[in-house]
């Protein structure tokens, strides 16, 4: 009887499933970056063009149809130079309608002037009467005011025949034609603009939310952006009380200091300032782990033979995170280091890992 129950003990035993021990845990792609310290933050950059300072739109003083146009855009222009002109037939029609009634006025006048000299002798000999001096003293002094007058619009007229030609006010480019040769223009409608080439600044548009973080008394780095090792220091001169309505953005102008040559006008430019900052490393946000308090990162190290796994270490922020799609680490990493970013929630401390360019 001892022998069958022992028998039916051995056969129970042996159809209970035997206990295996845990394999290695398996091995885990991640996706990882180099810690990399910065020690400055870069405003910008922002891309712009280099302006005038100064410069004028320059019309006529007079109406007409224009029958030269003697400049184009880029045109380097000297004090004096023609850079324009209307057709003078009727300014010259003016001209010589000035001057006959100048001729009608003067024999007038001269004509009124004998006519009270004549009666004021006979005024004299009792032949006139007192009001017939006093009509002939009126009509000379009327023919003398329209004398002046018609002395006047001589003058203007004379005057008009020199504005159907504009001319530069000063030494300057042509940044911009605004008439064409035929096109009938008003008085003061601008012909070209004109911009003095001495003075040079820096144009940028920098999104409104970004303005208020922009440090006005900062020297600021413009470079050409056809050749980025052409640069000169700008200095903001002018910001735009309001924002552009369409592209939220305002207009910063910067004083260039001592630009070169290169810096001509209409060039490409590219704006930004460098400050320095205590080292620190940026890393994606999703690279953090946060429990209960503690904030950490984990870093791939060599395993031995080849392999590699995570080991958990504790970082510091400089910043509290914002939401944003990075984080500032200040202490806890290492020139170098290999940082897990993607899957930190899902890994064990020395847990095997693979990296996605190592073969299976």
């Amino acid at each position: 009887m001892r022998a069958v129950v022992s028998l039916a003990t051995l056969t129970l035993a042996a159809c209970q499933p035997s206990q295996e021990e845990p394999g290695p845990p398996p091995v885990r792609p991640v996706l990882t970056t180099l810690a990399e310290p910065t020690e400055s933050v870069i405003f910008g950059p922002f891309a712009g063009t280099v302006e005038p300072r100064y410069q004028s739109q320059l019309g006529f003083q007079i109406g007409g149809r224009v029958v030269a146009r003697d400049v184009t855009v880029g045109d380097v222009v000297k004090k004096g130079q023609r850079l324009a002109a209307l057709d003078p037939i009727v300014s010259r029609f003016d001209l010589t309608r000035a001057e006959a009634e100048l001729a009608d006025a003067r024999a007038q006048s001269e004509n009124a002037a004998a006519t009270e000299a004549r009666t004021r002798r006979l005024m004299e000999g009792g032949n006139v009467t007192q009001a017939q001096l006093d009509a002939a003293v009126a009509r000379r002094d009327t023919a003398q005011a329209r004398l002046a007058q018609a002395g006047a619009s001589l003058q203007k007229a004379r005057d008009q025949i020199g504005y159907t030609e504009l001319h530069a006010d000063f030494d300057g480019v042509v940044t911009q034609r605004l008439a064409e040769v035929g096109q009938v223009v008003s008085p003061g409608q601008g012909i070209v603009t004109l911009a003095r080439p001495e003075t040079r600044e820096a144009v940028v548009d920098i999104p409104e939310t970004l303005v208020g973080a922009m440090p006005q008394d900062g020297v600021f780095t413009v470079s050409l952006q056809s050749a980025p090792e052409i640069t000169a220091r700008g200095r903001v001169r002018e910001i735009a009380p309001f924002a552009d309505s369409g592209t939220r953005t305002r207009r910063i102008r910067m004083t260039l200091e001592n630009p070169g040559p290169a810096f001509r006008l209409g060039a490409t430019i590219t704006v930004s300032l460098v400050r320095p900052t205590p080292r620190r490393f940026l890393l994606p946000a999703t690279a953090l782990l946060s429990t209960d308090g503690r904030r950490s990162v984990w870093i791939v190290s060599e395993a031995g033979e080849g392999k590699q796994q995570v080991t958990r270490r504790d970082v510091t922020l400089t910043a509290e995170p914002d939401d944003g799609p990075r984080v500032s680490v200040g202490g806890g990493l290492q020139p170098g280091d290999r940082v897990v970013v993607a899957g930190v929630h899902s890994l064990s401390d020395g847990q095997p890992v693979r990296l996605p360019d190592e073969p299976r």
